[in-house]
């Protein structure tokens, strides 16, 4: 959520930048600054009555003393009055203060400088290229007719237990997906993240505070009867340890993993694009989140891109690095960078990373702050990235590793499948 503040402070600033994300800002942010005038006037007169009702007081016990009990008496009911005035003077301003928060938890948050112009997918900035490409045969298999060939994910059978887009993996598939949870795990470990084992269910809270809610609440498995939302990606939980929390300056930054089934209605999706594991229901992800302060944040931005880049590479696929434009980014993001990989017997790239930076977004939302040595308390910068999301990565693992002989395994994963290729 924007600053008050800022938004005061920057009103066209503001604007401008909302525009870069398509968002017509002008009428709601025009709104919140006139209404934080009318807050500040409640406010203003608020205390001036608290103020009278001070001094008056005063006169009150001076009248009694003088033996001026009918004077005194007139001042009470005065101050009695001043009083009622006040009280409708502060529901007023909380009041505002609700509608104002209210409205401004519907404002995305505002693009960093450095994300380009553009509306759409078609407009992102392609930053960096890296691995090799597969010379895959005429013929070579999907990864859905692979699974089906090796016996290792059954969607059919997800569909009789739950429905579309909750597969049932098998044998050495599940072997494989296992080994892909713990690689993606050690990795993180060394590099310096702790791991959290957070729930796989949240409340509206929790939602709130990172921003998944109110915008994206038709996306989310919601169970009405107890108010909790399944996740979409264990950044909600793991960011939300630090909601309403103030932290010491040399705790930062914090660097959390973990590893959660995640949980997507995907409203609308279909057609070849969804086919497999292209769109799931329910996935496996591991994500990495940080809490930092407004100087290094960018800083550790580089390091979360550095390190996925690392991961894409040991696993031996031909990625690519976006820099999203304003149009594609998500409501929450201050910049974000996506990873795809390409799946060579599909033809096409398969995004399996975004690594953003929410700046103060999430914080000002979550009340997420840190003290600083000057002893000011102000909010946090928040980030986070899948590292990795699995079922694409799996799609491509098996499609562009795919041989006569049967799905070689990259060397990096084959201590933990414990074995080199799937026959």
């Amino acid at each position: 959520m924007l600053t008050l503040k800022y938004i005061t402070e920057n009103t066209e600033d503001v604007i401008l930048r909302l525009a870069k994300k398509h968002f017509d800002g002008r009428e709601v942010i025009e709104k919140v600054v006139a209404l934080d005038k009318e807050r500040k006037a409640a406010q203003g007169a608020a205390d001036n009555a608290l103020s009278q009702v001070n001094q008056l007081s005063k006169q009150v016990g001076d009248c009694f003393k003088q033996g001026k009990a009918d004077e005194a008496n007139a001042i009470k009911a005065q101050i009695a009055q001043i009083k009622e005035e006040s009280k409708a003077l502060s529901e007023k301003q909380e009041s505002l203060e609700k509608e104002i928060t209210e409205i401004l938890l519907t404002v995305p948050n505002l693009p960093n400088n450095d994300v380009p112009e553009g509306r759409t997918a078609e407009d992102n900035v392609v930053e960096k290229t890296g691995g090799n490409l597969e010379n895959l045969p005429e013929d070579a298999l999907p990864h859905w007719e692979l699974a089906k060939k090796y016996d290792l994910i059954d969607f059919e059978l997800g569909v009789k237990i739950t429905g579309a887009g909750f597969p049932v993996y098998k044998g050495k598939g599940a072997r494989l997906q296992r080994a892909l949870i713990n690689f993606f795990l050690d990795e993180a470990r060394n590099a310096g993240y702790e791991e959290i084992m957070p729930p796989t269910v949240v409340n509206a809270a929790s939602g709130y505070g990172t921003g998944q809610l109110p915008d994206k609440e038709g996306q989310m498995y919601h169970a009405t009867a107890d108010d909790l939302y399944l996740i979409p990606t264990a950044e909600v939980p793991v960011t939300n340890i630090y909601r309403d929390v103030i932290l010491a300056e040399n705790q930062l930054p914090i660097k959390n993993c973990a590893y959660t089934q995640c949980f997507r209605r995907e409203a609308g999706s279909y057609g070849k694009d969804v086919r497999g594991l292209n769109r799931l229901h329910e996935f496996s992800k591991i994500e990495i989140v940080r809490i930092d302060t407004p100087e290094h944040s960018y800083e550790s931005l580089k390091e979360m891109i550095d390190h996925v880049e690392n991961l894409v590479k040991k696993l031996e696929l031909p990625y690519r690095i976006l820099r999203l434009c304003g149009g594609d980014m998500s409501f929450t993001s201050a910049i974000t960078f996506d990873f795809e990989v390409y799946s060579e017997a599909q033809k096409r790239w398969l995004e399996v990373s975004s690594v953003s930076n929410f700046e103060s977004y999430q914080a000002n939302r979550l009340k997420c702050r840190y003290k600083g040595s000057d002893k000011k308390t102000q909010l946090c910068h928040t980030l986070n990235g899948s590292a990795l999301a699995l079922p694409r990565i799996l799609a491509a693992l098996l499609e562009n590793n795919q041989t006569p002989e049967g799905i070689r395994i990259p060397k990096a994963l084959v201590p933990y499948t414990g074995f080199e290729i799937i026959d």
